[in-house]
Formats: structure tokens, C-alpha cells, sequence
């Protein structure tokens, strides 16, 4: 399998990129996928998308492709492609509506950088298989527009453990499911450089790249 990894960024930047695009990389690697990591416009044209068999968003912020990319990507998605986004992807597109309904939630904004509680909501997924039925996670806890449209969520985090949800009970971190014959998944996880190396995170981001891939 061939893997685009997009890192690229018109908005906020995340200092854990150069550690998250590595341990991906590691992580494809181990099943014996080729990556190509880049943050070049031009990435998601129909020719360039012909030649990978899944991409995937590693905390891309604003504006990341142009109208032309826009609607390659949704056709190449559509057609039978996979996407996984990772932490700040759904903070992606802002202008381009159809993102939401790749993505599955819109990212409206997070409290600070704390500890909580996450709870795995389907123990039947590659991305949770190898997961305890909760554990204490420190990240920005995304809060989303809704509740994420046509897919199955995979991971939900505790607003009682930490202060500034908004989402209620339960609130969704993680999902996944498809866009046309395309396949998605999505972890609002991974906020912090050092999480990377927890392997709570790893076994999640291992399955749910196997999940899609």
C-alpha cells in the first residue's frame, strides 16, 4: 500500500507534527506500507491521488487544498479511496462544506491542555481492539458542531473528568465509517509530541490506519 501523509497548515501549527509524522511513518512501515510525506499544494491533484491507496491528514489547520484538489479528493474518496485524519484535521477546510461530511464533525474549539478520562465505545474495532475499557489521556478535548453525522463512534472522553466540554454525554473523540465507496476514520487524539510515544495512542493509530488501509 501506498500512503500520502499531509501535514500541511495555513492556521494554527502544531510543535508535534515532525514527532506524529514519524511515528506514522514507523507505524505503516511495520505493516510494510511506503509513505510519502508532504506539505507541497498540488498533493491532492487526480493524478497524484491515482497513485496512493489511502491518505491520510496529520493535524492540517486551515485552508490545505484548492478548489481544483478539493473536488479531485472527493472523487477520488468517493470512488473507493481512504482517508484517516488525526487531531486538528477536522480544524481543515473551513470554507469547503463537503470536508464536513468526509470528516463526519466539525472542530469548534477546545479548553486547555489537560488529563481525562476515555472510555471505548466499540471494542470491535481494529482501533480499539488492543485498548483498555478506559484510560487517563491528556490532550485538548475537542468539541465538535454535533454529534458526528453517519458514523460509528469509536472512542468518547468523560466531561465529568475535566473542566470545559460542551458535548455532554457522550461525547465523541474518535469515529468512523464511509463517504461514497470510500472509507474513513478519525481521532480528535493527539495533541501533544510526547503522546506519541504512549502506547495507548499507538495501538489506537496502528488499528485505525489498519482499519482504513
Amino acid at each position: 500500500m501506498r500512503v500520502l501523509l499531509y501535514t500541511r497548515t495555513t492556521d494554527y501549527r502544531h510543535d508535534s507534527i515532525p514527532r506524529a509524522a514519524r511515528v506514522v511513518t514507523d507505524l505503516l512501515a511495520e505493516d510494510g506500507h511506503e509513505t510519502v510525506h508532504t506539505e507541497e499544494p498540488g498533493a491532492h491533484t487526480r493524478e497524484a491521488l491515482a497513485g496512493y491507496d489511502l491518505v491520510v491528514w496529520l493535524s492540517t489547520s486551515g485552508d490545505v487544498l484548492s478548489d481544483d484538489e478539493r473536488e479531485a479528493f472527493a472523487e477520488w474518496l468517493a470512488g473507493g479511496g481512504a482517508w484517516a485524519g488525526v487531531h486538528s484535521a477536522t480544524f481543515s477546510e473551513p470554507g469547503w462544506a463537503e470536508f464536513e461530511r468526509i470528516a463526519g464533525a466539525r472542530f469548534t474549539d477546545h479548553p486547555e491542555l489537560q488529563p481525562g478520562l476515555v472510555r471505548v465505545a466499540d471494542a470491535g474495532h481494529p482501533s480499539t481492539a488492543d485498548l483498555p475499557p478506559a484510560w487517563t489521556h491528556a490532550d485538548e478535548w475537542y468539541n465538535f458542531a454535533g454529534p458526528p453525522a453517519d458514523r460509528t463512534v469509536l472512542l468518547t472522553v468523560d466531561e465529568a473528568s475535566y473542566t470545559g466540554g460542551t458535548m455532554g454525554d457522550p461525547h465523541p473523540i474518535a469515529w468512523y465509517g464511509g463517504y461514497g465507496r470510500g472509507r474513513t476514520w478519525y481521532t480528535s487524539l493527539g495533541h501533544a509530541a510526547e503522546a506519541y510515544d504512549t502506547p495507548e495512542l499507538r495501538a489506537h493509530l496502528r488499528g485505525g490506519l489498519r482499519s482504513v488501509g
